[in-house]
């Protein structure tokens, strides 16, 4: 192993994904010296499917549209259909790098294999064999990258396929094959659309209640409607409860053999997708409750059903883990570190996560204004330093407004969006640190005709990787 020459003014940034990103433009605004590691050849982080890991499968779309979820100042392209797909995306996050200027901050094929927590509060970060010293560390590694596998009795002996959702590409796997799959996320619920469409049958299971909501509302994108508004059709009455428009919009999903909602439509993260009531009603996807266990080449479900099943795919979410850091520097809740603003290690001032949060809301915008904190408190000195690192150890804001959630380990840290941006905006006014929104302008949501894509032009880093279905 090799020792870099000890310097302290430099931060370490951990992963090129969205959030390194963001990270990487507030550090440089701050004039902050940094190096970003990246273990993949390029920046997109779970976008790029040829990563290995990588969750996302052929046909993944974002779940918010593209008139809210841009970087800042980089609203994405006019040509872009209002749900993008993975592909474009990554071209998108690619862009955003080149344009920004980036790439030249970062490290790629470079795996953090360590970092080292020393007595001054400094850390010694081991890239390649290499061992570096920096004043603060930053990860950003993304939560969807370590599965979450449930034991289910039975698996020893079953003889079909049992695969995470994190393996699965292509819905070729399920050609002439009957499918299971467990979990209703955005993700299980895609696949099962997936298997719905290209498998022998296809079955859905599901513990509880779920509330599926749909992409447009009378032809505008959900997030755009629900939270923006706009004007309604002639005739048109709504009620004041979206819960109460998305269920007269969707129906009664016990007609289909799936559990009632056990929640209010924002007590839990939306699933949205319009395709699976559409299974559902078609016959081509069929209802399950939970697995009992396997047996055989059967399924065995708690209601005392079986089925015959070939492949059983577990869209059963990740775990958050950072396995480069001592987990001992954390507090743990359900499986989350428990950090101040969901950012901020509360007794390690020179220690700050960037991603590990869940709200109803896109994320980059909110990946940002956590970013510009970080850069805010690298920046502290003396008096307004001190006032920090006792409101990082003091401070309990409500980050949930009056939203009560549903109790699962997903859930654990989960914030209403109105509710965190105002205790963000809070604290950024008791240190002077101006609103991104004034820096980058506002971004503006216009429901315009596409442009013709064949005539539309957009910088470029090349074409997304040629994917196989061998993952």
């Amino acid at each position: 192993m090799t020792t870099k020459p000890q310097t302290t003014d430099r931060v370490c940034v951990v992963g090129a994904g969205p959030a390194g990103l963001v990270v990487a433009r507030q550090l440089r605004a701050a004039g902050l010296p940094f190096d970003v590691f990246e273990k993949h050849s390029d920046v997109g982080g779970i976008w790029d499917p040829a990563n290995e890991g990588s969750p996302v499968y052929r046909t993944a779309h974002f779940i918010s549209s593209k008139y809210t979820s841009g970087f800042y100042g980089h609203p994405m392209p006019e040509e872009y259909p209002d749900y993008p797909s993975w592909r474009e995306i990554l071209q998108y996050i690619r862009d955003f790098a080149q344009a920004e200027n980036l790439y030249e901050h970062i490290t790629f094929n470079a795996e953090v294999e360590s970092a080292e927590l020393l007595d001054d509060g400094t850390w010694d970060v081991t890239v390649g064999g290499e061992r570096r010293h920096y004043r603060a560390l930053v990860v950003a590694p993304g939560v969807t990258w370590h599965p979450s596998t449930p034991e289910i009795a039975g698996r020893d002996t079953f003889t079909g396929q049992v695969m995470h959702s994190s393996v699965y590409f292509d819905s070729s796997t399920f050609a002439g094959k009957r499918v299971l799959v467990v979990g209703a996320g955005n993700s299980g619920v895609d696949i099962a659309c997936d298997a719905a469409a290209g498998a022998d049958k296809a079955f859905l299971s599901v513990r509880r209640g779920y509330r599926f909501v749909p992409k447009h509302i009378f032809g505008v994108p959900s997030d755009v409607f629900i939270n923006r508004g706009r004007p309604l059709p002639a005739g048109v009455t709504l009620p004041d409860d979206p819960g109460a428009l998305v269920d007269a919009l969707v129906g009664d999903l016990t007609r289909y053999g799936l559990p009632a909602p056990d929640h209010e439509l924002t007590a839990s993260h939306p699933i949205l997708n319009d395709q699976v009531i559409h299974y559902f009603q078609h016959g081509d996807l069929t209802a399950k409750p939970d697995v009992e266990r396997l047996d055989g080449g059967d399924v065995v479900f708690i209601d005392g059903t079986r089925e015959h099943v070939d492949v059983v795919v577990l869209a059963t979410g990740y775990e958050y883990k950072i396995p480069f850091v001592d987990e001992a520097l954390f507090e743990w809740k359900s499986g989350h570190p428990q950090l101040y603003l969901n950012i901020f290690n509360c007794t390690v001032d020179s220690l700050y996560v960037l991603g590990f949060i869940e709200f109803a809301d896109a994320a980059y915008h909110r990946f940002e204004e956590m970013a510009q904190l970080v850069a805010m408190d690298l920046t502290l000195e003396g008096a307004d330093k001190e006032k920090f690192s006792e409101l990082k150890r003091t401070h309990q804001p409500n980050l949930r407004g009056e939203m009560t959630y549903i109790d699962t380990p997903r859930h654990a840290n989960y914030v209403e969006t109105n509710a965190y941006q105002a205790v963000l905006a809070e604290v950024r006014g008791q240190f002077g640190v101006a609103d991104l929104r004034d820096i980058y302008g506002p971004e503006e949501i216009t429901l315009s005709r596409r442009p013709d894509p064949a005539r539309a032009t957009s910088p470029t880093t090349g074409p997304a990787p040629s994917l196989s279905t061998s993952r």
